[in-house]
Parts: structure tokens; C-alpha cells; sequence
């Protein structure tokens, strides 16, 4: 494996969908001098892996999986600055937001909860070595304004807001861990809004129009917003105005 030390990485996990996408599109075209680290399952279909510096790797998101792959990215340990986690589910063909109470499944929500929760938590609690060091880094992990306990006045979509609400939770817990292991990362929870991707089409109706967003609009406010961020050691709740989201 070549152990030369590289040029300052990205790292985008999830990188076909579209929040990544448009991250890897708006990177690939402001800074070229960056390796970009974009990773999905399927990355024959990632049309932005022709874009210069742009180096695509497959992942299951199975534990083993992201170990074998974050062996593949030690030639960038220590030059890592961000890192977007853009991995989610709100429904599919057979899960649905609940309504009621009686709409709650065991299926649905553990297949919920696994994608939303564990294996971003799989992934912030591996990609220790790969980020820390001197070199300052912000890990961007995508959770849900729904997520906040406190901000809970409208009931319903139980097993999305508890996968949300426990990712806030893994993000606080291992920031605690980072600032004694690794200072130089930062890590956030951000609200990206309703942005205009399958994810969010079947709830767009009643979406005003001010509010749906386009997804290169939320690559840029992500990243406007990383690059004014302190590296503090503690989490930030925040929303795509950068404005914070209580717990």
C-alpha cells in the first residue's frame, strides 16, 4: 500500500445521494488541490468519480466493511479536514412514517434504526485513526430537526424521530470521547432542511416552496458553514443557517 503522504482529504460517505453528490460537485470545483474520498455501495454509478481528485471506493456499510474500508484510506490518516456522513432512510416502499401508534412495526423500525443510527454510529466510532492528529477536521453526520426531544410538538413518526434522536445522542456521547483522543475534530449534527431529493419527495406537498431546497444549496451552507466553525470539543446541533438546534 502506498504509505506517501497525501495531498488534504475529504471524506464523503454516502456519496451518491444527493446531498453528497452536491457536496463532491461543489469541492471537486472550488478546490481542486483536494483528494476527495467518496464513498458508497455502488461507485460505478457515481457519475462525479470522473472529476479530478475525486477517488471512489464500494462499502457495504457492514462493520466489516467500513474496517476494510477505512484500511483502504490510510494513505490520508492525519489529512483528513471533513467528513460528511450522508447516509439516511425516511421510507421506502414498505416503511412509512407512522401516524398513529398502531402504524409502529418491529421490521420497519429496526430497519430504521439500523441505517439511521447504527451504521452512522459504526462509522463515527471507527474513523478515529483516519482523523485525528494536528490537522483540524469537522464531521458532519446528517440527523433531523424532528431529532430534537425538546422540540417534539407534533407526535407521530415515531421510529424516524427516534433514529434521529438516538444518532444526536451517539454524536454527543462520542464527542466526549474525541476531545480526550482527538482534539482536532469537531463534531456536528446538522439539519440540512427538506431538500429535493427522493428522500423527501413524497413530503414535499405541503412544503413551501422557500423551504425546499436544492441539494447544491446545502453543500454550500454545509461547507460555509465547517469552514467558520471552531474545533472546540464539543457537539453542535445545527441547521442549515448554522443556527443551533436544542437537544
Amino acid at each position: 500500500m502506498n504509505t506517501t503522504p497525501q495531498r488534504q482529504a475529504c471524506l464523503i460517505i454516502g456519496a451518491a445521494s444527493g446531498i453528497g453528490s452536491a457536496v463532491i460537485r461543489r469541492l471537486a470545483a472550488e478546490q481542486p488541490d483536494l483528494d476527495i474520498l467518496a464513498v458508497c455501495r455502488r461507485p460505478d454509478a457515481l457519475t462525479e468519480a470522473a472529476a479530478d481528485g475525486v477517488h471512489a471506493f464500494a462499502c457495504d456499510y457492514s462493520e466489516r466493511g467500513i474496517s476494510e474500508l477505512l484500511e483502504q484510506l490510510q494513505p490520508w490518516y492525519g489529512h483528513v479536514t471533513l467528513v460528511v456522513v450522508s447516509t439516511g432512510i425516511l421510507h421506502t416502499g414498505s416503511i412509512k412514517p407512522e401516524k398513529r401508534a398502531e402504524d409502529l412495526h418491529l421490521d420497519s423500525m429496526m430497519d430504521v434504526l439500523r441505517i439511521n443510527t447504527v451504521i452512522p454510529a459504526l462509522w463515527l466510532t471507527r474513523l478515529l485513526p483516519a482523523v485525528r492528529g494536528t490537522t483540524p477536521c469537522r464531521v458532519f453526520t446528517l440527523s433531523a430537526r424532528v431529532g430534537s426531544i425538546s422540540d417534539n410538538h407534533k407526535g407521530g413518526w415515531y421510529s424516524y424521530r427516534a433514529s434521529k434522536a438516538a444518532l444526536n445522542m451517539v454524536i454527543k456521547t462520542a464527542a466526549i470521547e474525541y476531545a480526550r483522543r482527538a482534539p482536532n475534530v469537531k463534531l456536528v449534527a446538522f439539519h440540512p432542511g427538506t431538500v429535493d431529493t427522493e428522500l423527501s419527495k413524497p413530503f414535499q406537498r405541503n412544503v413551501p416552496p422557500d423551504k425546499l431546497f436544492r441539494p447544491d444549496y446545502v453543500a454550500e451552507r454545509l461547507l460555509t458553514i465547517s469552514s467558520d466553525l471552531p474545533v472546540d470539543g464539543n457537539a453542535s446541533y445545527l441547521d442549515w443557517a448554522g443556527q443551533s438546534i436544542t437537544w
